[in-house]
């Protein structure tokens, strides 16, 4: 774990809250001059604490409106290949999100799609195919109560 001082944790807050500022626009936010700020910065990016910038795009404006979580349980063939398994998954773009877990479901994943039908196809072509894999629940979500990628600093 890398060791954050104040102006650190003010930094982060403040590049997650928008990615896009100026150095000296957040230099003035945290209460450094720009260079300072700027080197504290380049070493949370060096240090892989910053792991990179990104625009948050609205899925439901790019077409994506179907969101599901599925939990995949494989079977016991499928567990001793864990490796490949994630590998087939993390090639696939319409997975977001995969976590293994443990308990009863061995991963967790959450996949947009542009509707259910276009699931259905992603379901029935690509993941239930991936070898090991015995089971697959769906759960469409109905709402999006709250969706963040800022963490509590």
């Amino acid at each position: 774990m890398t060791e954050l001082d104040e102006f650190e944790r003010r930094i982060l807050r403040e590049l997650q809250r928008d990615g896009s500022q100026t150095v000296a626009e957040i230099a003035a936010k945290v209460g450094l001059s720009a260079s300072p700020c700027w080197r504290r910065i380049d070493r949370l990016e060096r240090e892989g604490v910053i792991r990179g910038r990104v625009a948050l795009v609205d899925r439901r404006k790019v077409g994506l409106s179907a969101h599901i979580f599925a939990q995949v349980r494989l079977n016991a063939h499928g567990r001793a290949n864990l490796d490949e398994f994630a590998a087939a998954i993390r090639a696939f773009p319409e997975v977001l999100d995969a976590y293994v877990l443990m308990g009863t479901t061995d991963f967790m994943l959450r996949i947009v799609a542009r509707d259910i039908d276009a699931y259905e196809r992603f379901f029935f072509d690509k993941l239930s195919r991936l070898p090991g894999v015995q089971e697959i629940t769906s759960t469409v979500a109905l709402s999006e109560i709250k969706s963040t990628a800022e963490l509590p600093i």
